[in-house]
């Protein structure tokens, strides 16, 4: 088969091509090896957007249940598995945990769901962890194995059956 337009052999064609331009098909090969570059970091802004934006998020939260008393009833509404089961989730306490939180009374946090103040302290290192490495062009990967989610699974499982037991009674809001 002949060559086609301007030197270049036709898709799927046996027949060498002409020699054409520099890294074209058909051309000479490069002269030399350039490394390959690695994309242009974005902008700092747009690096530090998610990760500003999760900790305003989770700030104005708690600068609302830290304004607003979840002690006072009629504020937030009744956890629907304490009310209609009569069991204490993971997550009852929570709001009163963090209400203490900001108030600066770290043993009433603590007494209202230790669990909770325990996320509070691993939230704070992923969020600073994540602004690093947002400061730095690297990019967050949270890649947790499933073994990791089996265990925070069990121990959230741990912490409401040893709650809801008389001898856990300490765990209880």
């Amino acid at each position: 088969m002949p060559p086609g337009p301007a030197g270049f052999a036709p898709p799927g064609s046996t027949t060498a091509a002409s020699p054409g331009p520099a890294g074209f098909p058909g051309g000479p090969a490069p002269s030399g090896h350039l490394a390959p570059q690695r994309p242009r970091p974005r902008p700092l802004a747009r690096r530090l957007l998610a990760p500003v934006a999760t900790l305003a998020g989770v700030a104005a939260a708690f600068a609302y249940v830290g304004a607003v008393d979840p002690n006072e009833p009629g504020h937030y509404p009744v956890c629907p598995m304490l009310r209609f089961a009569g069991v204490l989730c993971p997550g009852c306490g929570g709001l009163r945990s963090a209400h203490a939180f900001v108030h600066g009374d770290l043993p009433a946090a603590l007494g209202a769901n230790a669990l909770a103040v325990v996320g509070y302290g691993v939230f704070a290192v992923v969020i600073a962890v994540w602004l690093v490495r947002a400061l730095r062009g690297v990019p967050m990967r949270l890649a947790i194995s499933p073994v990791w989610w089996w265990g925070i699974g069990a121990v959230l499982a741990l912490f409401t059956l040893v709650r809801n037991l008389p001898f856990g009674s300490a765990l209880a809001p």
